[in-house]
Formats: C-alpha cells, sequence, structure tokens
C-alpha cells in the first residue's frame, strides 16, 4: 500500500512540477525542516511549489511519508529523510532496515534527490532518560548497510540529529567541550563510525533555549548583532552562542579523534510566539543575523568557511508537545496556512521582502465558536475551558504571548475557537455544555488573530478534485502518454 501510495503521490506531484519550477527563483544555500505535526496540513504539491519559488534547495522531514516525499521527486531539491525515534529499536534488525531503504530509498530511483537519512531525532536528550541509548547506533550501523548493500551507499549517508546537550563545557568555553561523561564512550564510537563512512555529524543548536532556559544568560550573546564578546584560550574570541556552542561540539569531536568530522546544522531558529522572547521582532532580528552570516561562509573561529544550516521551521505545528514550552508550537518562518511571518532573505545579502506563499489555500468557512454571554451554567467554564485548551490550542494566551491582552470573555472565545478549528467547524465542537455559540463576526480582538483553520490537505490535492483521483489521473499519463 505504501509503494502505490508513492507511485501515485509521485505522480501526481508531475503534473505540477513544470509550473513550480518556471515560478521558481535563485536557489539558496541554506534548508528548511518540514514537520508534519500540523491538525491541517497544507498540500505537499502546494508547499513544493513554495519551496520552489523561494529557491529553497534543501529539504529536511522527520519521517519518510510517501505523501510529502511524493511531491519531492522530480523537483530537484535535495532532501533528508527521517526514520522517528519509535522505530529505532525495529531497525535494529538488519532485515528491517533493509525493507526500510527498499521502500523509501531505492524505489524512488533517481527521481529524488536523496542526500541523507536521519536514524531517530535527538535520541539522547536528556529528557529521553536514556530511552534510546541502546537502539540508536545499532539501527544507525543497520540502515548504512542496508544503503551500502542496495549501491546507494555512497551518495547516501546515514545520520543522526543530535540535540547540543549531547556535549558540555565545564567552564562554559569550547575549548573545554567534551561530550557528555555519560555517553562519551557511545558518542566516540558513534562519530569514528560517521568518519569511516564518510557521513557527517548533524547537531541542532537553539540560542533561543539558551536564553529560555536561563534568566542570568546575557540576552545579547543570543544574537549575531550584540556587541558581547566573551574570550577563550589562545585569544579566541566569541560574539555570539551560535558559534561558541558550535566550536564547543568541533572541540568534543577534537578529543573523540575525529577532528575534521564535518557538521551540518540541522536545526536552527526562533519561535514567534509562546513566550515572553518568542516574538516576530527577536525572530527576524536571530534571522537576519544567521543568515548574513551564512553568507559570508566566515565560520567559526575553529571552523573557518562555508557552514551547511536547516532552518527550523518551515511551519507553525499546532500538535507538537508543549512539555518544553509553550513556543514548541510556534517555530514557523510560514503561519499554520503557509503565510510568511515577516520579511527576510535567505540569501543573506539584507534585500528582505516576504517569501512567497504556499499557493492555492483553501479555509472552512468563515465562522467562529466564540463564548455566549447570555449563556446560564457558567459554572462549567473552567473544566470547558481546560478541555477546549487541553484538546486544542492556548498557546497564544501566556504571559508575554500575542494574544496576552485579551480580556477575560475574549479568553474564553479564543480557547474555543481553537478547539472548534481544530475539529474541523463541527457544529458539535462549539457546544460546551451550551456555553458558547457560532457566529460569522470576526472575533479577532487586540491585535489577537482569531484563526479560521485550512482544508486539510488530506481531503484534497488540488483545488476541484481529491489527491487521489488526481494521483489516479497522474499515474495514467505518466503509464501509457
Amino acid at each position: 500500500m505504501a509503494r502505490l501510495l508513492r507511485l501515485l503521490a509521485g505522480a501526481a506531484a508531475l503534473l505540477l512540477a513544470a509550473s513550480a519550477v518556471a515560478a521558481g527563483g535563485d536557489t539558496v544555500e541554506v534548508g528548511v525542516n518540514w514537520g508534519s505535526q500540523l491538525s491541517h496540513p497544507l498540500l505537499p504539491e502546494s508547499v513544493m511549489k513554495m519551496l520552489k519559488a523561494n529557491g529553497i534547495a534543501r529539504v529536511k522531514m522527520f519521517d519518510a511519508d510517501p505523501w510529502p516525499v511524493g511531491a519531492l521527486v522530480d523537483s530537484g531539491i535535495e532532501v533528508m529523510l527521517g526514520i522517528p525515534n519509535d522505530m529505532l529499536e525495529t531497525m535494529n534488525s538488519y532485515g528491517n532496515a533493509e525493507d526500510w531503504v527498499k521502500e523509501n530509498v531505492t524505489a524512488y530511483g533517481d527521481k529524488l534527490k536523496l542526500k541523507y537519512v536521519a536514524v531517530g531525532n535527538e535520541p539522547f536528550l536528556k529528557a529521553y532518560n536514556g530511552s534510546f541509548m541502546k537502539t540508536t547506533f545499532p539501527a544507525l550501523k543497520n540502515v548504512q548497510k542496508a544503503l551500502d548493500e542496495a549501491g546507494v551507499g555512497n551518495k547516501v549517508k546515514a545520520v543522526v540529529p543530535l540535540n547540543a546537550d549531547v556535549y558540555v563545557s565545564p567552564d562554559d568555553k569550547p575549548s573545554s567541550g567534551a561530550f557528555r561523561p555519560d555517553i562519551n564512550d557511545l558518542m566516540t564510537d558513534m562519530v569514528k563510525f560517521l568518519h569511516d563512512h564518510g557521513a557527517p555529524f548533524v547537531v541542532n543548536i537553539y540560542p533561543f533555549l539558551s536564553l529560555y532556559q536561563s534568566d542570568d544568560f546575557p540576552f545579547e550573546f543570543a544574537f549575531f548583532d550584540g556587541g558581547r564578546n566573551i574570550q577563550d584560550k589562545g585569544g579566541v574570541s566569541y560574539s555570539n552562542v551560535f558559534d561558541a556552542n558550535y566550536d564547543t561540539l568541533v572541540n568534543a569531536l577534537k578529543k573523540a579523534g575525529v577532528p575534521n568530522l564535518k557538521v551540518i546544522v540541522g536545526e536552527a531558529g526562533w519561535p514567534t510566539d509562546g513566550n515572553k522572547n518568542a516574538n516576530l521582532k527577536l525572530a527576524r532580528r536571530f534571522y537576519d543575523g544567521l543568515l548574513k552570516k551564512l553568507s559570508k561562509n566566515d565560520g567559526t573561529p575553529m571552523r573557518p568557511g562555508k557552514m551547511e544550516v536547516y532552518l527550523f521551521g518551515l511551519f507553525d505545528e499546532d500538535m507538537k508537545s508543549i512539555a518544553p514550552g509553550n513556543f514548541e508550537r510556534h517555530w514557523g518562518i510560514f503561519t499554520y496556512d503557509g503565510k510568511p511571518k515577516f520579511p527576510m532573505d535567505l540569501t543573506g545579502q539584507g534585500h528582505d521582502k516576504l517569501l512567497s506563499p504556499v499557493p492555492d489555500v483553501q479555509y472552512l468557512p468563515h465562522q467562529w465558536c466564540v463564548f455566549d454571554d447570555g449563556a446560564k451554567d457558567k459554572a462549567k467554564l473552567p473544566g470547558n475551558i481546560q478541555y477546549a485548551c487541553a484538546s486544542g490550542d492556548c498557546t497564544a494566551l501566556g504571559y508575554g504571548c500575542s494574544c496576552n491582552g485579551l480580556d477575560e470573555k475574549s479568553n474564553i472565545s479564543y480557547a474555543f475557537n481553537m478547539y472548534f478549528q481544530m475539529q474541523d467547524q463541527d457544529v458539535r465542537a462549539c457546544d460546551f455544555d451550551g456555553l458558547a455559540k457560532i457566529t460569522d463576526k470576526n472575533a479577532s480582538a487586540r491585535g489577537c488573530l482569531f484563526p479560521i483553520q485550512v482544508l486539510s490537505a488530506g481531503s484534497r490535492a488540488a483545488p476541484g478534485i481529491g489527491w487521489v483521483a488526481a494521483a489516479i489521473m497522474a499515474l495514467a499519463v505518466m503509464l501509457f502518454v
């Protein structure tokens, strides 16, 4: 079934690829992370058009779903596919790894410009309490072996994207960087394996999290224009935490015996809501500094030269866990409906403008679910608000967030509406024990957007026809014309 879906989705993409290529501008070096944790995903073919229009040439994914991957077939966009953490134990069987490679790599042939397979995602994160400590490295070895046996190991490499918490510096100086003591032996074996197979080290670096996790962290050091410097050994100076973090890893790799192992930054970004420091102004400042830095190919003090970086992320994802913080659902440089959030220049030349949006986006009807202040049994409000927020998304209501200034009635309405929209505006989702009502009057207030959800791409592939029908039509063209 998965293979059929892949063929159908890939064939459907062929019908749309020509117009997308024609719309595309010059390519840029920076890549993007295309996440999938949205309640209402956008049409993959439309996303591909947007990528082309903005000249984005690299995409990193967190799984190998044949639907979005199919849209990248024959696009010329370089791809990193992902194997989720919950599949790592499965990949400890070489047979399973071999099957995965057949299904998701060799089945595409040369039509998919596949460069890397990400085995897991931050599997050694401290918060996981060692859950994937024993399964990650065996999975990595099996996937790389399967790639080699399939005859593609020379051009497709297995990697493991890791959080920056896998290395430490006792004195907070990059020169003292070393892998975490509890995983030092494992990391040393793994980086040597990567080196021996010509694969890079993929690391996720988030200056925002440095700021979020410590009130004592120097604010300006999170950006590239802060004017603050820290001194390291040998007269080396650092003006921002991104470079300092990167070189802490470089020194850890030296200590592990692989000083020249290539490093790719798999994720770097700044959220725009969900925290007092997560807003459009600071996100734009961060990206402006990062992109200008990358365009100069200055690298870092320990690794001068070109850097390969994937921005995180492409879209806001309303289904992401908020255990790390409410900001987790607001990392996108595009909104949930594919609109650019702020002007930027992906080439880093400073010619900021709004990026091209995702085309062909369709919305649910213009209606909102709001609090009915005429309702009688208001004693049931607390439980219903809690339910709406637990099953919807109220992350914009917190302190310092975009909707923090709402009055009590609007706060309730926001919670109700977010749940209502995520439930495809089902009339039953706007009841809340008789406390809510549906209105066609825009409920947005005090600069807070009460969104209308998009028509989920799961129910369509192109305006007017279903995606399965479109795929079948395209497959017929490809096979018989």
